[in-house]
This record gives structure tokens, C-alpha cells and sequence, in this order.
């Protein structure tokens, strides 16, 4: 059963209609398709209503959602029944056919293409190449069989004129590996005429776009381009749009058809066209062709001499008992059949042969079931609907044979299928009473009795046997069958003329057939003359020269009279059914809503007629006939459990039946139901509708319920998980950090013994939690290090020490070179290099020596008052700052209070020179080297370091320290001043040059 949808869309399955009648059925009908329900159930058949518009339900999501699901879980839908035919093949390694039925132009091609296009979609998710492959020819296929066995009628816009069933093979992994396709009886009448309002083959309107594909008739001329277009205004021509026409090209190339192959179809199809234009003319004696233009276009087609097109068309060559060959001249009339027949073998020939190379592409290679395992099946039959026109002919005739047919096996397989189920679960049969058809089969086939068996006669018999002879001798033999009539039988009934119609009362409906052409039509006679000049033509293409295989025949040999049309068409029809019958069904019935193609209009009488004549009411009645609904136990129980409360949420007895025994009785629907062997079956809908309407409201509730558990249960589990997360977390940050403790003890473990103390020992990373630790670790390590480091070091050296530390920390790295790696004399009145030690011991007389700090001799200038350079010495002791005059012996020029001094600036180069800024902004502007740098001699981080050292040790306060990397900035007598450094070529000492801005120091250039 169906999902229920509500009430306001009908019942999606007409097994559970509270009446069966044609009134209930067609209303629900009506109502499901005014709500845009174009699919309903009976049972697992699936009545399908041509809606006339696109409909949004066959997308991806509604593919997923119908893959792998029970026919009841979802709403009617042909994915549906797709979906139960491709599991029971891929279960039970079980052979399956869907049937599509219905009458023309209520969406049998569609419907097939949609099973198709869900069949490749649920294949296959692995993409195997081969595979894919399989699936894109099969559904190409239907692309090309479209373009060249479709037509517009007034009925159909997208009208098959052949049948088709299609095998689908498969693997055991459920993928398709190959397929072969069937056609049927090509209506090729239409090649050359058919009924007013309707037009020709698709494939034929087609070729108007071949001038502007190069590929495609390469010879052709422009005579010949008008020649086709003037063809067209006779076959009613219509532009077809170009998508149309490249979908067909695209898809003849993925199928495998080579370039050749493609010209010499559209060859074909031209040379058909061209035919058209061929008429004759009779002077008493002979026929002539006339227009022979047309003949010369073909022979240029076909390659062939127009000489030997015009014999064939005019001629027929006939071999006497005697082996004497003869030519025998056709009279207009002949000719005129000879060249309909002509053309539409042509055509039939040629669209065999595209079927056939088809079938060569996809068809099974290499199969062996040892290896590949069993090779199961689906089918698909797409077959012309049972038709009644105003004028009904052979074709029609044949037509709606073959629905007769299906009909029967579809009523067969149907009671079968029931009949088998209730015998095999133990139920009691009920007879219903049916239309069983087979008297109509038997009216047409039956040897020796049948019509098909009358037209064959007529047509073996010698002499001149017309088609109202053959009339006669049906109604002489059928005279008293119920179910056939013609004038001649009724003469009171003026609906059919005489000697012209006979009618058939089929189980859609009386249909009037008008005999003219039955007998011609049934010969299907080729003239031979034409088989070979084509066979012969085609000598140099095997691939077209399998279309004519008689044609090889000789003249004079002897060949067994070849079956008439009604026969080869009865046997492949025999052959399908017997086909069909060995395989599990599925049945989709198709339903035209109105003749006028409205996605609205809903024609009650045309829709009851079609209902009438498939015999879906019939298939209701079987259906219900006893119990109109069954389910194994499983899925009875699964469904419906939570009704009970012995059964929810899981049941303790012994068996599913037992529990499905307690639902029953707590609902009360003991005199309801039966039990089978491993179903419940139950005898009205209504016991089922009140299953379903208490389900549906304990769902919410037990939805709910459920959220309610699921929810509570994913809160303990991520609780425990993360409970579990934290626990594991923990111990891990413990290893973690006892792993770094013990790689750094083991690192470190003989740093006292290192000469370097451990410097080079580097350090293990450590983990997040020990980060600061880790900062900590290492501070302390350096200034063990540092402590080390400094125990070792003598105490007269530690003064220097101190300065050095103090010059590194000030200048931060920003100065490129300041004689960190030279010892610092600090008393250079000491260095004989500068003064004599007269001088020197008088100078030391002259200042307390244990101040002393710093002393510089006349090796470095200064800027004076006056703005010019003048050489001086430079004395820092603790308490002053002395200006020397090397000049006269050191004498002290000027005395500035070390307090005064509120910081000094350098440049980050190599210059000695040096900015002494003071609380008077009367700054000191000095460079402590006259000459080139020597190297190793920089003197200004020495001056840097003492200052920066005393100030912060002894006196306590910052002495901050500027690197400029441009021009330094000082104070002049309260004026602001700028110094820059110059290198100059040739200069041999430093020296200061006055600025615009201040002053330039010019520096020797190394």
C-alpha cells in the first residue's frame, strides 16, 4: 500500500476504495489528477495519466528518495515500481519486465524514458568506466530510435510507429553490462503518405539542417539542396530546432557510429526524399519516368548509375522455367507500388540496421557465467497504444493485434499471480468473473481460421486476387464469430460501406477497418531487380551492405516464397509475449486525459472508455477480490506495532504472527482478516484506514518521545566523552611535562662541567602548560650562566666589564661597531704613545687619581664657541668633565659638572663622533679620533659605557643614549643645530664644516 497522502488528494491506491465502481474509480481518477497526482496504484500496477506539462518530480532528490524503498513508503510514482522491478532482479536473481500500455499519446515514450533514466541513475555508484559506458549508449539510444522511428499524428505530437522492447542485462553486482533491442512492425506507410494533419518521421526534418553540417553529404550540390527543400513542402516540412538536431548527432557519435556511417544514413534518408519527387507517365505502350533530375541527384547519392535506378523503377526481370532471363515492362500502376514499396523498405531497411548496430555496441561481450556469475534481465516494452482512426488500415490492424495480445497477458499473468498467491499462503480462491480476450486473439490468428490466416491464402492463391475478394472470404468463413461483422453480415448498419469495410469488436472498442491495400501491404512485395542494384551499390560499405543480404541472390536461382508481413509480425508478437510470460511483471497503464493535449482538461467519457478497454476495474475486482490489501507479517508488524501495547516497542512472543494476531484483536478485526503462511491479508480498506488514521496520530507522540530519549541519550554520551576527553587530556599534560622535566635534567645534567656552562645545550620544546615555566627555566639558566661566567673574571677586570655590559645594553644593537672586542685603558695618561710622563705625573698631581675615570688626549675634536674645530683633551672624573689644551700641557680650558649632563647621542655608523647633551642646552659636540679609524680602535662605546655605567650604578638615575641613523640633533647656546656625516675623497683628518643647518662632519674615506 501507498503512503497516505490526505484525504484531499483521493486514494493513491484504487484497492482501497470503499466501492469498486466505474463511478468511485473515476472520480478518484479525476480528483488525484486535478491535484496534480498523475500516478495511482492498483496494487503494484501503476495508472499513470499524461499530464501535459512538465511536472517537477523526477529529479535527484526524488530519485534518492525512492531508491531501495517499499512500493507503500513512498506516493505512486514510476520510480517506484523501477525501483521493485530492479530489486527483485538484484535479490532474487530474478527476470523482470515493465509494461507500458496505453493508447497513442498517453505517455508510454515518456514513461519509458523516465524508468531508464532511473535504472542508470541507482547503477553503478562505484563509476566504472565500462559501465557508465553501457548506460550512456542505452540511454543515447532512446535519443536516435526517437529521431528516426517517431512522428507527429493528430493524436500524439511524439508518436512511436514501431515497438520496442528492450533487454537490459546485468551483472550480480546489479550493474548494467549490456542490452539488446526489439522493433516491431515499422509503420514505413507513412514514408510516403499519411493522413491529413499529421506529418512524417522526425529523422526526415532533419536533413533541412544538412547544409550547414559539413560532415553530412559531402556531394551534394546546390540544385540538389533545392531539390530536398522542394521534397520537404510535400512532407510537410517543419524547422526542427537545433538543439534537436545536434542532440541526435551527439548521441549517434556516443553510441559508436562512425563519420562514414553517419554520411551514409543521411544519404539514405536524402535519396528517400528525393524518390518522392519521382513521377510517371504512361503512353499506352510504356511508362516513362518524368523529372529526371531527381533519378541523376540519386544516383549521385548512392553512387550508382541513373540508368540502372531508372530500370529498376521501370522494369522487373523474370527468369523462366527454362532459365531464360526476361525483362517485363511495369504499367503505370505497378510502377507506382513498386516505387511506394521501394521506398519504404528504404526506409524500414535502413532503420533495422540502426537497431541492429546498436544492439552490436551494447550487446553482452565476453560472458561466461562461471566467471561473471548469473546474468539477470529487466525489460522494458514500449509498444504502439491501441489505436482507431478515422481511417483504420493494415497497420492498425496489426496494432491493436498486438494490444489484444498484451491484454491477454496481462489478464493471464495478473489472475496467475493472485491465484498463485493465495494457494501458496493456504487462502481460499475466489472466482471473479472477466473479459477474457482470447476469442478476439483466436478471431485473428487462429490457423487456418483466423484473419491472418484468410489474407495469407488470398495472397498464395494464382491469379488476379483483389483485395474485396479477400473480404468475401472473411465474411463466408467469419460469419458467425461475435465479435467480427462488415456490411455485407449487418446491411442495416451504414457506418460501413460494402465491399470496402469490416469491424472487430476489440476489448477497447469496435474498430472499422477499410480492406483497401490489406492484400498489398501484407505481400510486401521488393522487386528484385531493386535488392540487388542496392546490394551491388553498397559493395564498398559492408557496414549498409548488410541491409540487403537477398540481394546477393542470383536471377535464376530458386528461393522459398518469403512470410507475408501479418505473419512475421504475428510470430515476433508470439515470440514477445512467450518472452514477457517468462518473466515477473510490472505494469505501468497510461491514461490520455483529453484530446486536445490541455494540462487541465480532464475528459470524463474519453478516460472511462480507456479505463473500459485496459480493464483496470477488472484488475480492482482481482484484486480485491477477497482481500483487497495483504503484507507479510514483518512489515505488518513493523508499520503498525505501535498501536498495541503489546506489541511497542518490541513484542515477547513467540513469532511475528502472534503479535500481529494481537494487533488484529485489540482493534477488533478478527472477522476481518486471514492468515496466510507469512502474510496478513485483509478482506476491506476500512480496517486498514483505521490502522493508518491511529497511527498517523500516535507518530507525533512517538516522535517526540523519541527526540526526547535520542536527545537525552546524546547528552550522556558526549557528558561521558567528554568527561573521558578531559581525563585523557590530563594525564597526557602530565606526561607531557614529566617528559620535558626529565629531557631537560638528562640535557643538563653536566652543564657544571661544560666549559661553556651549557650555552650551546639546546633547549627541548615544551608543551603549552609549560610556557612560562619554560621562560623561567631559561632566565634562570643565563644568569647562572652569567654568574659563572663573571666568578671567573679577575677583579681589575670587572670595571671594564661593567662598562661593557652598560655600552651593550644602551646601544641595543643599533650601532655597527663600538670596540666590545678590545681592552679599554680607560687612563690613557698612562699611554706613552700620547704625552710625556712629565706631563702625565703632573697631571695626576694636579687631579685626585682615584677619581678618575676617563681620560682622552688631544686625539679628538671639538667645536668651539665660535662654531670652529679645535683639537682638545677630554677628562671624566667622577665629580667633572675637563676641557684640556694639549697645546699647554693640559691645561683645564673649562670645567662642566658631570651633573650636568643629561645624556649623549652617537650615529649608528662608524664615526667617533659624539653629542653630550647638558641641562643648559649648551651641548658638547666632540669626535674622539682625528685620522682614519684604525680598526679595532672605536672609542665611543668606551665613553658610552663609563658614563651609562657610573649614572646608573653609582648615582642611581637613567642616562639615556640616542642612535641616530641620519643626522644628530643637539643644542647650541639655546640654538638647535643638526650634525650629519659626509665621507669625502682625499680627506686626510676628521673634521667639522659648518652647515646651513648646523654642522657636517667629514670623515676620510677608507
Amino acid at each position: 500500500m501507498a503512503e497516505l497522502e490526505g484525504l484531499e488528494f483521493g486514494k493513491s491506491d484504487f484497492v482501497l476504495l470503499d466501492e469498486v465502481s466505474m463511478e468511485q474509480f473515476m472520480e478518484n481518477l479525476k480528483l488525484r489528477f486535478e491535484k496534480g497526482r498523475i500516478y495511482t496504484y492498483i496494487g503494484e500496477v501503476v495508472v499513470s495519466v499524461n499530464p501535459y506539462r512538465q511536472m517537477d518530480m523526477y529529479g535527484k532528490d526524488s530519485i534518492e528518495a525512492y531508491r531501495g524503498r517499499e512500493l507503500y513508503e513512498n506516493p505512486p510514482h514510476l520510480y517506484a515500481v523501477s525501483d521493485a522491478a530492479y530489486k527483485a532482479m538484484k535479490r532474487r536473481a530474478k527476470d523482470t519486465c515493465i509494461v507500458i500500455s496505453g493508447e497513442s499519446g498517453a505517455g508510454k515514450t515518456e514513461a519509458s524514458k523516465y524508468i531508464m533514466q532511473y535504472i542508470a541513475a541507482i547503477t553503478n555508484p562505484s563509476q566504472r568506466a565500462e559501465v557508465e559506458s553501457v548506460k550512456n549508449v542505452l540511454l543515447k539510444s532512446n535519443c536516435v530510435l526517437e529521431a528516426f522511428g517517431n512522428a507527429k499524428t493528430n493524436r500524439n505530437d511524439n508518436s512511436s510507429r514501431f515497438g520496442k522492447y528492450m533487454d537490459i542485462n546485468f551483472n550480480f553486482n546489479g550493474d548494467p553490462t549490456g542490452g539488446h533491442i526489439n522493433n516491431y512492425l515499422l509503420e514505413k506507410s507513412r514514408v510516403v503518405q499519411q493522413q491529413e494533419g499529421e506529418r512524417n518521421f522526425h529523422s526526415f526534418y532533419q536533413v533541412r539542417a544538412l547544409k550547414f553540417t559539413p560532415v553530412i553529404l559531402e556531394t551534394q550540390t546546390h540544385l540538389l539542396l533545392i531539390e530536398i527543400k522542394a521534397v520537404f513542402s510535400r512532407h510537410h516540412f517543419i524547422q526542427i530546432r537545433n538543439e534537436l538536431k545536434l542532440a541526435v548527432m551527439n548521441a549517434l557519435q556516443v553510441i559508436g557510429f562512425s563519420k562514414e556511417e553517419i554520411n551514409s544514413i543521411y544519404q539514405i534518408l536524402a535519396s528517400i526524399l528525393l524518390l518522392g519527387n519521382v513521377q510517371f507517365e504512361s503512353d499506352g505502350e510504356s511508362v516513362q519516368i518524368l523529372q529526371l533530375e531527381a533519378v541523376n541527384h540519386i544516383s549521385d547519392l548512392t553512387a550508382t548509375d541513373p540508368e540502372s535506378i531508372s530500370k529498376s523503377l521501370l522494369y522487373r526481370t523474370v527468369a523462366t522455367g527454362g532459365g531464360e532471363v526476361i525483362e517485363k515492362g511495369h504499367t503505370e500502376q505497378d510502377a507506382y507500388l513498386g516505387f511506394i514499396q521501394t521506398n519504404g523498405a528504404l526506409y524500414e531497411r535502413l532503420f533495422g540496421w540502426i537497431v541492429g548496430r546498436i544492439n552490436s555496441v551494447i550487446e553482452v561481450k565476453n560472458y561466461n557465467p562461471v566467471l561473471h556469475g548469473k546474468n539477470t534481465v529487466i525489460g522494458v516494452l514500449d509498444i504502439y497504444g491501441f489505436e482507431i482512426f478515422d481511417n483504420n488500415s493494415f497497420e492498425q490492424f496489426c496494432i491493436n493485434y498486438c494490444n489484444e495480445k498484451l491484454q491477454q497477458l496481462f489478464i493471464e499473468l495478473i489472475l496467475r499471480q493472485e491465484q498463485d498467491e493465495y494457494q501458496r499462503e493456504g487462502i481460499t480462491w475466489q472466482e471473479i468473473d472477466y473479459f477474457n480476450n482470447q476469442i478476439i486473439v483466436d478471431l485473428v490468428e487462429q490457423p487456418h481460421k483466423g484473419i491472418i490466416s484468410i489474407l495469407d491464402e488470398a495472397c498464395l492463391t494464382a491469379g488476379k486476387v483483389t483485395d474485396m475478394v479477400c473480404l468475401d472470404s472473411m465474411d463466408t468463413k467469419l460469419a458467425q464469430h461475435p465479435h467480427y461483422t462488415s456490411r455485407k453480415l449487418c446491411p442495416t448498419d451504414k457506418t460501413m460501406d460494402f465491399k470496402k469495410h469490416f469491424r472487430i469488436r476489440h476489448y477497447a472498442g469496435d474498430v472499422t477497418y477499410s480492406v483497401e491495400g490489406f492484400l498489398d501491404k501484407n505481400k510486401d512485395l521488393l522487386f528484385q531487380d531493386f535488392k540487388r542494384l542496392m546490394y551491388n551499390r553498397f559493395s564498398s560499405s559492408p557496414f549498409l551492405k548488410e541491409m540487403w543480404p537477398d540481394g546477393q541472390l542470383s536471377i535464376t536461382e530458386v528461393t522459398k516464397r518469403p512470410l507475408t508481413a501479418a505473419t512475421l509480425f504475428k510470430n515476433s508478437i508470439v515470440a514477445l509475449v512467450d518472452k514477457l510470460a517468462c518473466k515477473e511483471p510490472y505494469y505501468v497503464r497510461c491514461i490520455k486525459p483529453n484530446e486536445m493535449k490541455s494540462p487541465v482538461l480532464f475528459d470524463d467519457a474519453r478516460c472511462q472508455h480507456q479505463v473500459a478497454y485496459l480493464g483496470l476495474l477488472e484488475n480492482v475486482m482481482v484484486r480485491r477480490a477477497g482481500f483487497a490489501y495483504r503484507q507479510p507479517y514483518a512489515r505488518f508488524l513493523q508499520r503498525y506495532k505501535m498501536t498495541c501495547e503489546y506489541t511497542w516497542p518490541n513484542h515477547l512472543m513467540a513469532s511475528d504472527r502472534e503479535a500481529v494476531e494481537a494487533i488484529i484483536t485489540q482493534h477488533g478485526f478478527q472477522d476481518d482478516v486471514a492468515y496466510g503462511q507469512t502474510k496478513l491479508f485483509v478482506r476491506t480498506p476500512r480496517s486498514l484506514f483505521t490502522l493508518e488514521q491511529e497511527r498517523a496520530a500516535l507518530i507525533p507522540i512517538l516522535v517526540l518521545f523519541l527526540q526526547k530519549i535520542w536527545r537525552g541519550a546524546i547528552a550522556r554520551m558526549r557528558c561521558r566523552r567528554m568527561r573521558a576527553i578531559y581525563a585523557i587530556m590530563g594525564c597526557y599534560k602530565r606526561y607531557k611535562v614529566k617528559a620535558h622535566f626529565w629531557e631537560v635534567e638528562r640535557r643538563f645534567a653536566n652543564v657544571r662541567t661544560m666549559p661553556d656552562y651549557g650555552k650551546s645545550v639546546e633547549w627541548p620544546t615544551p608543551p603549552a602548560a609549560l610556557a612560562q615555566f619554560h621562560n623561567n627555566t631559561v632566565m634562570l639558566h643565563r644568569r647562572w650562566w652569567a654568574r659563572q661566567i663573571v666568578k671567573n673574571i679577575p677583579p681589575s677586570d670587572m670595571l671594564d666589564v661593567r662598562a661593557k655590559v652598560a655600552a651593550l645594553t644602551a646601544l641595543s644593537g643599533e650601532r655597527k661597531d663600538w670596540g666590545a672586542s678590545r681592552a679599554w685603558e680607560r687612563d690613557y695618561l698612562a699611554n706613552v704613545r700620547f704625552t710625556n710622563k712629565q706631563n702625565t705625573n703632573e697631571m695626576k698631581d694636579r687631579q685626585n687619581t682615584k677619581s678618575l675615570m676617563l681620560f682622552f688626549p688631544p686625539t679628538f675634536s671639538q667645536v668651539n664657541r665660535f662654531n670652529k674645530s679645535t683639537d682638545r683633551g677630554l677628562l671624566v672624573t667622577d665629580k667633572y668633565v675637563y676641557k684640556l689644551e694639549p697645546k699647554k700641557q693640559y691645561k683645564v680650558l673649562k670645567r662642566l659638572p658631570l651633573d650636568a649632563f643629561t645624556g649623549l647621542s652617537v650615529t649608528s655608523g662608524v664615526d667617533q663622533m659624539v653629542v653630550l647633551h647638558t641641562s643648559s642646552q649648551d651641548d658638547v659636540l666632540l669626535c674622539l679620533q682625528q685620522g682614519e679609524l684604525c680598526p679595532n680602535q672605536d672609542r665611543v662605546g668606551e665613553l658610552v659605557g663609563v658614563l651609562v655605567d657610573y649614572f646608573t650604578r653609582i648615582r642611581r638615575v637613567h642616562f639615556p643614549v640616542k642612535v641616530c641613523c641620519s643626522a644628530v640633533q643637539l643644542q647650541m647656546r639655546g640654538k638647535p643645530k643638526s650634525v650629519t656625516i659626509e665621507t669625502r675623497v682625499g680627506q686626510s683628518n676628521v673634521d667639522f664644516k659648518k652647515s646651513r643647518d648646523g654642522f657636517i662632519l667629514l670623515v676620510p674615506k677608507n
